[in-house]
């Protein structure tokens, strides 16, 4: 009796290991390509989903331009959350998306971020004082939240004044890293990158720069296109929603 008991107990085990083996098969990691704001908010909506689903995220962040660019040139992820909208239309007009996974899943901001620099900088135009030796800025033609920053500069009538002192980030986790560390004085960065920092930066009037309106897509290079797809929902459904917003985003209008 006790031996068939013990065949018993090991042939449940098996059956459960099978189980566990069988999902972890089919569980095939989701890479994300993400714009460098996302770089807090998106390891946090990862985690969420993941523990919702159990589908791991592999994540890879860069300025917008040059994930596209990446992608154009057959890199394999399986779902794109850019900077801006302008350019997950150009991989759908390229036919490189899934049809119809397209949409705006939130809205961003800039705020000027001072945290090393000596001088009192507590608007825009004090940066023009000579204290204030070095800012910087994401490339603005491959950062939306650089173009947002010169284009903010040249509403104010700042951007001649300015322009000597910028330094040029490869993107707005770089701009705020340049800041952080003091190799620049102040830097023009995501809000969702210091919304949780002690100091939470000077927040740009949003009426001086084009909406950063930011989408995201599935690809139709993905792996798994419905666990991608079930993804990209999870970003725009109440739980992503709730994390973006918590991160200082702005739910798409």
């Amino acid at each position: 009796m006790l031996e068939a008991m013990t065949k018993s107990v090991i042939a449940v085990l098996l059956i459960g290991l099978l189980a566990v083996v069988s999902q972890a098969a089919g569980s095939e990691t989701i890479s994300v390509a993400a714009a460098a704001n996302l770089n807090d908010v998106f390891k946090e909506i990862a985690a969420a989903f993941t523990k919702d689903t159990g589908i791991p995220v592999s994540l890879s962040f860069g300025a917008t331009a040059q994930l596209t660019q990446q992608i154009e040139n057959a890199a394999p992820f399986d779902v794109f959350a850019a900077a801006d909208r302008q350019h997950i239309d150009q991989l759908r007009d390229k036919q490189l998306i899934v049809a119809g996974s397209d949409r705006v899943y939130a809205r961003g901001s800039i705020v000027l971020w001072c945290p090393a620099t000596k001088a009192t900088v507590k608007s825009i135009q004090a940066l023009t004082q000579p204290a204030v030796r070095f800012i910087a800025i994401a490339k603005p033609e491959t950062a939306p939240y650089g173009r947002a920053t010169v284009e903010a500069l040249r509403a104010l009538h700042l951007w001649e004044a300015l322009q000597p002192k910028v330094v040029y980030a490869e993107n707005i986790t770089a701009a705020k890293q340049y800041a952080a560390t003091g190799n620049a004085d102040c830097g023009f960065v995501a809000k969702s990158l210091v919304v949780h920092e002690a100091d939470q930066g000077i927040p740009i009037d949003e009426k001086l720069y084009r909406p950063i309106d930011q989408a995201l897509a599935v690809l139709k290079a993905a792996k798994d296109p419905d666990a991608a797809l079930r993804f990209a929902a999870f970003v725009t459904g109440p739980k992503g929603a709730a994390i973006l917003t918590k991160f200082g985003y702005s739910l798409p209008r």
